[in-house]
């Protein structure tokens, strides 16, 4: 069974449980385990696909029966959490299969390109198969990961935020989200339509320098502007926190009564948002859209508080953080049995798709 050494929040206990649940039956993966559903059940709307909790391994076959992982990412957070139960259930499937898959996967309390740095040169030092890494801030991180790479050390990207060979990093292939610019565009379309294209917008985008934020919040500010009756009045990086995010809209609100919406790029921060909204009785007034799938956020989503939320599924990107590491430790290349980037999918869910999605997730009822 794989190592995971990571410091766990609150939220990855009622993740992983759920998670678990999914795999033993309320996806519907093993019948026998499941209670055939009454007519009331089977009247109701499929579960969304937006998260995969059922995956299958391609069908590679390792070279070796026992492979040792380095993954380093941004900061201890749920989104990573949802990220690392992909990677162990590839793990158990290797298992069965006579491979070991160990590996380590931590991060620091708060982001830091240098403590990411640092992480990886340690890492360096410990004979690891592959090392992976979620990029804390491309311009100082890619020379660490040529750097690497220099030394003989096999080095890929991973998550939501890459170093691409356009940056002038050699990493040898990434997982997960090729397309935040479009992310941030397609949630911020859905607000636009939403208000009629009219209205003050304020944009939250997180970490700075963090490809995956600023790359959204580009997507949100190229939106905007092919409206000419909405306007960003305000933009501020929370540093991927409700807290921050929460303070923020408060001095938004206040600034701006007449504020029509908040865009929202990370998965803190439409949490944030949406608690500042609601302490100042302004919901059904101001739109919020974000990202991801924190349970409070699709609380909101489901009530009507938030709009829309653009759903990565982690869940794959784990699964195939693993799959491809294995093969670049077998020492194939890309293109010769996975792609430079393995494009993970983000699917908007509105409203009428919240309570779906907290079932699947968390197992709320209602």
């Amino acid at each position: 069974m794989a190592v995971l050494e990571t410091l766990f929040t609150k939220h990855r206990g009622a993740l992983a449980a759920l998670a678990c649940l999914c795999l033993l039956g309320l996806s519907g993966c093993e019948a026998s385990q499941t209670p055939a559903p009454s007519q009331a059940q089977a009247s109701e709307p499929p579960e969304p696909e937006a998260v995969r909790l059922v995956r299958e391994l391609d069908g590679y076959a390792p070279q070796k029966k026992e492979y040792n992982f380095y993954f380093t990412y941004k900061l201890v957070h749920p989104w990573w959490d949802a990220v690392a139960l992909g990677m162990e259930d590839a793990a158990r499937q290797y298992e069965k299969q006579g491979v070991i898959i160990t590996y380590e996967y931590l991060a620091p309390p708060a982001v830091s390109a240098q403590d990411q740095i640092r992480r990886l040169e340690d890492a360096a030092g410990r004979n690891f198969d592959v090392i992976g890494v979620d990029v804390a801030d491309v311009d100082a991180v890619t020379p660490a990961i040529n750097a690497l790479l220099d030394q003989g050390q096999r080095v890929m990207t991973f998550s939501s935020s890459d170093a691409s060979r356009e940056d002038g990093c050699r990493r040898i292939a990434y997982v997960g989200n090729t397309h935040n610019f479009q992310d941030g565009a397609d949630i911020t379309q859905a607000l636009c339509r939403k208000l009629g294209g009219k209205g003050k917008v304020a944009v939250l985008v997180g970490t700075p320098g963090a490809p995956c934020h600023e790359e959204r919040a580009l997507g949100v500010k190229s939106v905007v502007a092919q409206y000419p009756d909405m306007e960003i009045v305000e933009l501020e990086y929370d540093e991927d926190t409700a807290e921050k995010a929460y303070q923020y809209t408060k001095e938004f609100l206040e600034r701006h009564p007449d504020l029509a919406g908040v865009v929202c790029c990370n998965m803190s921060n439409p949490v944030g948002a949406a608690r500042a909204v609601v302490e100042a009785g302004r919901q059904g007034q101001v739109v919020i859209v974000g990202m991801d799938h924190d349970q409070e956020a699709l609380g909101y989503l489901r009530d009507g508080v938030i709009y829309a939320l653009g759903v990565q599924d982690c869940h794959s990107i784990g699964f195939d953080t693993i799959q491809v590491a294995v093969k670049i430790a077998d020492g194939l290349l890309p293109g010769e049995a996975y792609p430079e980037k393995t494009e993970e999918s983000t699917t908007i869910i509105y409203q009428d798709g919240a309570a779906a999605m907290l079932r699947t997730l968390y197992g709320v009822i209602g």
